[in-house]
């Protein structure tokens, strides 16, 4: 019997003939390579869009922190006239010349003695400070308010007005005293060997506790209170408590303030120099005031030498920063 015309797989109504396989290909299909061809380009329109937003940041670091250290450099391995005018190359006889200086062991121990100090006392008083600012009692905001004030004045202004205040003539201090009859004669608080660097470190104390106070504060607010709670509960005395819970969990809190506290007083210009430009030589200079006078108010009025002290500035502030990355690190571990 024949097969009637129509009913093969081809006619009219008939049962459709399945598609042939597309044959497999190694190669992307062609809406996956635009897909991918639109991402990058969408990836390459945001990089210059990132860029274009952090481009006055870069300006601004390339400004103020790579060229003055390219100049810097620069300057350390140059001769330079008594008004400043490049006179050549030095090589390295400018780093030579800062350290065979006979006045470096007096600067190198100054700086010492005013970071320690400094550093220590701030952070014991400091500690007291956050302690009493914690507390609930009337008129909190307004001490609060009042502590901030000497962190947020200029270090100038306040250096000026604690020269005032430190006078040989008509200083306040010296008034207050006799007035009291504590002393018998005016004190030359800023003029006497034996008396202006801890009258220095009195002002770098000042000015450095409303900052660690503050990060003090923070890290008291910090700490559960369950476990004052639980403290109470096991009978524990107040001494007990703060050695042994505010203490310990405050301990991230003093690092950081301690390394921060370094570098910030290290790099204390204003102070030292308003309170102690009128003292002739190095006898009671750090090494930023002692790098500046090197410049300008020494004899040898050298910029060479200046930037080749500023270049062992740098390197003391770069151990300091990685002190801190240290002590970041170990927060992390910690936590």
């Amino acid at each position: 019997m024949t097969q009637p015309i129509g009913a093969g797989a081809g006619a009219v109504g008939g049962p459709a003939a399945p598609a042939p396989a597309a044959p497999s290909s190694p190669a992307e299909p062609v809406g996956g390579r635009r897909r991918t061809a639109r991402r990058r380009h969408t990836s390459g329109v945001s990089g210059w869009i990132a860029l274009l937003w952090l481009a006055p940041a870069l300006a601004l670091v390339l400004g103020v922190v790579v060229w003055p250290a390219v100049e810097l450099v620069r300057a350390s391995l140059s001769r330079y006239s008594i008004t400043g005018l490049r006179k050549g190359d030095a090589g390295l006889d400018n780093f030579r010349n800062v350290l065979a200086n006979d006045s470096l062991t007096t600067v190198l121990t100054n700086t010492v003695v005013w970071v320690v100090a400094v550093v220590a006392l701030t952070i014991l008083i400091s500690l007291g400070v956050a302690q009493f600012l914690t507390k609930e009692f009337w008129g909190r905001r307004i001490v609060r308010w009042a502590v901030i004030v000497p962190w947020a004045a200029s270090l100038v202004i306040t250096a000026r007005l604690f020269s005032l205040i430190y006078s040989y003539y008509y200083g306040t201090l010296n008034a207050v005293l006799l007035k009291l009859h504590v002393i018998d004669t005016p004190i030359d608080f800023i003029g006497s060997d034996r008396l202006i660097m801890p009258s220095m470190i009195v002002v770098g104390v000042f000015v450095s506790i409303p900052f660690t106070a503050y990060v003090f504060v923070a890290g008291l607010n910090a700490i559960p209170g369950d476990v004052y709670e639980a403290a109470r509960i096991d009978g524990a005395s107040a001494w007990q408590t703060w050695r042994q819970i505010t203490l310990p969990l405050l301990r991230p809190a003093i690092l950081v303030a301690t390394v921060l506290n370094m570098i910030y007083v290290f790099n204390s210009f204003p102070i030292i120099y308003t309170l102690n430009e009128s003292n002739p030589g190095f006898g009671h200079d750090t090494t930023i005031t002692f790098m500046y006078k090197l410049a300008f108010k020494s004899a040898e009025k050298d910029v060479g030498q200046s930037a080749a002290a500023g270049l062992f500035n740098v390197c003391l502030i770069l151990v300091a920063v990685l002190v801190y990355l240290r002590v970041s690190s170990w927060r992390e571990e910690e936590s």
